[in-house]
């Protein structure tokens, strides 16, 4: 057996099939087995595997062991002369097996080898090639002054961005997306570290891996996408809390000789910062619209006041300051506690949540009224009055935010580069699951026909004439490479998406947590709506 491929996976269904379906492509008769485990998954991940896929070796787990541990069970499965450690959400290139493990054969003296990296835009991610953490560069890097100065041999040392990302280069960490390494070295030197649960295994093992006489070697000679799902939760405080730490860990571990203090200092101030602006973003952001309806509710209550004392007590100044200053700030807390209590801010769009919340906070707050000294009881009608300004106003407010937020959405404007059968496949997909498209064409592979855009050499000019907006690559028409060459040529505010073979989905450039960037007719699991929402709430309520 040359190789074993171990790959982690956790609620991504989609991008596993991706995975795997690259992953056939590339084999190119490579004696090789594949392992998926399953850390307790609550999608259609292991039903996916089981239907499709019925040469994987899966290990399920019945909880989430992290990321470590999990390879690990793998790991000592595997009989492979070389392992793979692989992101599920990745696409590798036809070429990319072959040449990493040649590359492997060809240099005695590497222990591990890791690939150039792009996202789902064409982006070069630099975590492709890293050097080791020290005091000097987590300084850099967490004072923003890497970003600054990307291409500073001094400031970017820990992306390593001075370097040539076209070039073979020894590094010192690479990445768990792509980690490829000899068997023998890890009965050597051990398995993953199962202290690190996510992040910073890949640092441990790259590091132990150097310190046994190996070297590590970034290889650009083939790419692979790396969607990079975490990217789009980098302020959560989970991901602050599990990353830094997993920093801490392997500084206490590896540096107890040479003074890890003032590393595990400029860490924890990372913590700090990082968790500080986290904290104050969700604050502005929850605090936003209910600081925008108190002031719309208190603007309108102050004219209502007037309004009423002049028609009903004949005097414009019938009610004192002492209402303006306390009894309409009151009033707010009861209509805005309300909207709170009936989840009215959690989908600001929903009208009826906010109606309810205000109809609730009304009924409570006449019920504390009714018990009032009488000294305190300034008036029900304009408790009445308030709660009709507050429902009319409210209300109104979100539906014409809804609908500038619908007309910012810009309508799709689709190319889909594939073939005829897969250009009416990916049609209907796009029909049946995306409403909002003005304009949907084939691009063709080969040579332009009547009925098409044009051919994939003319892409510059169909997006410019046709003014697309979104590309969907056929990925059984369009290998990895041509896929992966022409996202680092197009525009990178387009969005890009791809659609694998035999799938009824297609999968998204942003994110893998992001459901709007994936099309899909996916619902062959019943029951499973209901328990996913569950895991959604408690997802989000970590992060």
């Amino acid at each position: 057996m040359i190789l074993s491929i171990i790959i982690v996976n956790y609620n991504v269904e989609h991008f596993l099939h991706q995975c795997l379906k690259s992953i056939e492509k590339a084999i190119q008769d490579i004696p090789l087995e594949i392992f998926v485990v399953d850390n307790n998954s609550v999608d259609n991940s292991l039903n996916m595997l089981r239907n499709n896929f019925p040469y994987v070796k899966i290990i399920a787990n019945s909880d989430n062991k992290g990321f470590s541990k999990a390879n690990n069970q793998a790991i000592r499965q595997a009989k492979g002369k070389y392992i793979l450690l692989l992101n599920p959400d990745t696409i590798i290139q036809p070429n990319t097996l072959i040449e990493t493990i040649s590359f492997l054969q060809e240099t005695p003296h590497a222990g591990a080898v890791g690939v150039k990296m792009i996202d789902g835009n064409g982006n070069f991610l630099p975590e492709s090639k890293r050097s080791l953490p020290n005091p000097k560069s987590a300084f850099y890097k967490i004072f923003g002054l890497s970003k600054l100065f990307p291409k500073s041999k001094k400031y970017g040392q820990y992306h390593l961005n001075y370097l040539d990302e076209n070039k073979i280069y020894e590094v010192d960490v690479l990445s768990g997306a792509f980690f490829m390494t000899r068997k023998n070295i890890l009965d050597e030197i051990g398995m993953l570290d199962e202290t690190f649960f996510m992040y910073g295994e890949d640092i441990d093992l790259s590091y132990r891996i150097q310190q046994h006489g190996y070297k590590n070697f970034y290889f650009p000679k083939t790419s692979i996408i790396h969607y990079k799902g975490e990217s789009t939760k980098k302020t959560s405080m989970n991901y602050i809390f599990m990353f830094y730490n997993a920093m801490i860990i392997f500084v206490k571990k590896h540096y107890v000789t040479k003074n890890a203090k003032p590393l595990v200092f400029f860490i924890k101030i990372a913590i700090f910062l990082r968790a500080s602006v986290s904290i104050l973003k969700r604050l502005i952001f929850k605090i936003t619209q209910p600081v925008f309806d108190a002031i719309l509710i208190f603007v309108g209550m102050y004219f209502l006041q007037k309004i009423w004392a002049i028609n009903y007590f004949l005097n414009k100044d019938y009610y004192n300051d002492y209402f303006v200053k306390y009894a309409i700030p009151i009033y707010i807390l009861f209509w805005i506690g309300g909207i709170y209590s009936q989840n009215g801010y959690q989908n600001v769009s929903n009208i009826f949540k906010v109606i309810k919340g205000i109809i609730f906070g009304t009924i409570t707050m006449l019920i504390i009224y009714a018990l009032l000294p009488e000294n305190l009881r300034f008036s029900r009608a304009l408790i009445l009055l308030g709660s009709i300004w507050t429902i009319f106003s409210l209300s109104g407010t979100r539906y014409l935010l809804d609908k500038l937020n619908i007309a910012k959405k810009k309508i799709k404007r689709i190319g889909i580069i594939a073939e005829e059968k897969e250009f009416k496949r990916i049609l209907k997909i796009i029909k049946m699951t995306h409403s909002k498209t003005k304009f949907i064409g084939q691009i063709n592979i080969k040579n332009k026909d009547s009925e098409s855009l044009g051919n994939i050499s003319q892409i510059k000019e169909i997006l410019k004439i046709y003014d697309l907006n979104e590309i969907i690559f056929s990925a059984k028409d369009v290998n990895a490479n041509i896929i992966m060459n022409y996202m680092r040529k197009i525009d990178k505010n387009l969005s890009i998406k791809i659609a694998p073979s035999e799938s009824t989905f297609i999968i998204g450039s942003n994110s893998i947590h992001k459901q709007g960037d994936l099309y899909t007719l996916n619902n062959s699991v019943p029951n499973t709506h209901f328990i996913k929402k569950i895991f959604k709430k408690y997802i989000d309520f970590f992060n």
